[in-house]
């Protein structure tokens, strides 16, 4: 039988390096699934609930391996739901492939059944390479330059198949006018800046008498390079959220997380620095990094259009972090230790003291802060954490303490719901022998994270470790947009749009062959932590928190505590928020 289009398509995607694509079923991509069975797993399909999660799983596969991640939907409504995950790889840079099924090409323009006209529809998300294939000597470039433009430029591209070109018999390009003759291979560069330019940028952060380095994703590849440069500087080192594993959090510089998330440690940090680094971060909350005009500024980042965007930089390199880093460190005059440091260190314990008081607070049943400060107690070495947009990545950003070895990751740029678990499966089979943790409001969980708990069954195992957890908060509450609507517009909590039921997120994991755990009481957190992590089945911990405890940020403003007196005065909890508050502050019982 002589080879197919989508024959040669895997063939070439092979060469590539791809390994796995996550991805559902459908009429529009019959050719591509049925070549795919006939490669006999040397490209791994993994089936999804939902063609959405397959996108934030391609994500989450680049985001933990650095590798090409590739998602497959049919065509029409599977084609459309890959979008959000898509914007989610688009705004945290990361290299993803859609592949889309679309109808028969005698059909297009006719109105016919599912057929949207895709490469408008994709045009946003994966605008530096989207096309669809008409003829079969046009797939071997198209494939060519969708993967390279995807892992060149750290971008989402999306190739379109129409069904009946995906059973024609392949046939290379013509040797003719108008034809082309791709390859297969990219040889990443090393890009550092010009030598003068990494004078003038030493030149700012040796006359800096306190420098602050903020860190993001970009820095994930530089993490022995950070630490050089900190400990030349004598810097305090605060984390933006995706770059919360860039260095652990053991050690005695490093602020945690910054923004409305982070510490107030971060926060002291940046109000006190006269010399601000940033290292490959787009973290977006200005008002959280020194007032213009406070600090000098250097800044790296491989992508030219992020520099000087949060913070007038004095100096912008362009340049790879680590690279950089290594050429910038001999340039730097090593300052001696003195009260910066003190100060930072001394922050830095005040901070952990406070976040601990706060988390073993007592509350109605449970304090949210309780379980990730007992989780992080008790991590597995090499752990992989992922977290879901909303209250709980406030306690993922500020409670949890990363160690020399763990990764970690969520929603970024795009922040949204849904994500913690699709990415917490993307990482077990990137890293099936590593414990991996996802932590996820009910929420976020009833919206789409649930049913992809069937995928973890399907596949756990087939894990050369079962040592898979979900954490559940289940407050009944949407509670980080709750929240918002007290504390950003003074209004008291909208329960038609807030309150959701009740759920036994449990008893589901035990109905479909996981372990389940419920927790309502305090003291039973940290030993129902211990039976999930050594549990020889994936586990889904169901703990009942107090939805009225408050996301505490490390610096208020007078409109923000306004808002929240008058929000609270008509809000129906306002005798526990009261109370709750009063122990977040006081730091009493």
């Amino acid at each position: 039988m002589a080879p197919t289009v989508s024959d040669f398509f895997w063939e070439r995607l092979k060469a590539w390096g791809v390994t796995r694509v996550f991805g559902y079923p459908g009429d529009g991509i019959n050719g591509l699934l049925g070549a795919l069975q006939r490669r006999d797993g040397d490209i791994e399909f993994v089936q999804t609930r939902h063609e959405e999660m397959a996108a934030f799983m391609a994500s989450a596969h680049a985001k933990f391996t650095g590798e090409l991640g590739v998602c497959l939907a049919t065509s029409g409504p599977g084609a459309s739901h890959l979008l959000t995950g898509l914007y989610d790889a688009k705004l945290d840079h990361m290299p993803v492939l859609a592949i889309a099924g679309q109808q028969a090409r005698t059909s297009l323009g006719a109105h016919y059944q599912q057929e949207i006209d895709l490469i408008s529809m994709f045009k946003d998300v994966a605008g530096a390479f989207v096309q669809q294939a008409s003829v079969p000597a046009q797939v071997r470039h198209l494939t060519d330059r969708a993967v390279r433009t995807a892992i060149g430029q750290r971008k989402v591209t999306t190739l379109i198949f129409p069904n009946d070109l995906q059973e024609m018999p392949y046939k290379d390009p013509p040797r003719a006018h108008g034809a082309v003759f791709s390859g297969v291979g990219l040889s990443r560069p090393r890009v550092v800046p010009e030598p003068a330019d990494l004078q003038r940028a030493a030149d700012v952060l040796n006359e800096g008498k306190k420098v602050a380095m903020l860190v993001g994703a970009g820095a994930l590849g530089a993490s022995a390079e950070v630490r050089a440069v900190a400990d030349a500087l004598q810097a305090g080192v605060a984390k933006a959220l995706l770059g919360k594993a860039v260095l652990p959090d053991d050690l005695p510089y490093v602020t945690g997380s910054i923004g409305l998330l982070g510490t107030s440690a971060s926060w002291e940090l940046m109000q006190d620095c006269d010399t601000l680094l940033m290292v490959g971060s787009g973290f977006p909350y200005s008002e959280f990094l020194p007032e213009e005009g406070a600090a000098r500024g250097v800044q790296i980042d491989l992508d030219p259009t992020m520099l000087s965007l949060r913070y007038p930089m004095e100096e912008n390199l362009v340049g790879d972090s680590a690279e950089t880093l290594r050429a910038l460190l001999p340039l730097l005059k090593p300052k001696e230790p003195g009260a910066w440091r003190q100060t930072i260190e001394k922050n830095i314990a005040s901070s952990w003291k406070t976040l601990e008081d706060r988390a073993m607070q007592p509350a109605t049943p449970v304090n949210p802060q309780r379980p990730f400060w007992e989780l992080s107690k008790r991590l597995p070495d090499r752990a992989i954490l992922t977290s879901d947009s909303g209250s709980c990545a406030n306690w993922f950003a500020r409670d949890i303490r990363m160690r020399e070895g763990m990764m970690a990751s969520l929603s970024g740029g795009l922040a949204s719901m849904g994500a913690a678990v699709p990415y917490a499966i993307a990482a077990k089979f990137a890293h099936p022998d590593r414990p991996v943790i996802a932590m996820v409001g009910d929420g976020a969980m009833q919206m789409n994270n649930m049913a992809e708990l069937i995928t973890v069954a399907k596949y756990w195992r087939g894990w050369s470790s079962p040592t898979w957890v979900c954490l559940v908060l289940n407050n009944q509450d949407l509670n980080q947009v709750t929240w918002e609507q007290r504390v950003m517009e003074g209004n008291p909590k909208f329960e038609a749009s807030q309150n959701i039921p009740d759920v036994p997120y449990h008893r589901f994991a035990e109905m479909i062959g996981l372990k389940g755990i419920f927790v309502d009481t305090p003291d039973d957190v940290g030993p129902a932590w211990e039976a999930a992590l050594s549990a020889g089945v994936p586990t889904v911990i169901e703990v009942r928190t107090d939805p009225e405890v408050p996301p505490m940020p490390p610096h208020f403003t007078f409109k923000q505590v306004q808002h929240f007196l008058t929000a609270t005065a008509a809000d129906p909890e306002r005798g526990n928020i009261l109370l709750n508050t009063a122990r977040q502050v006081l730091g009493r019982s």
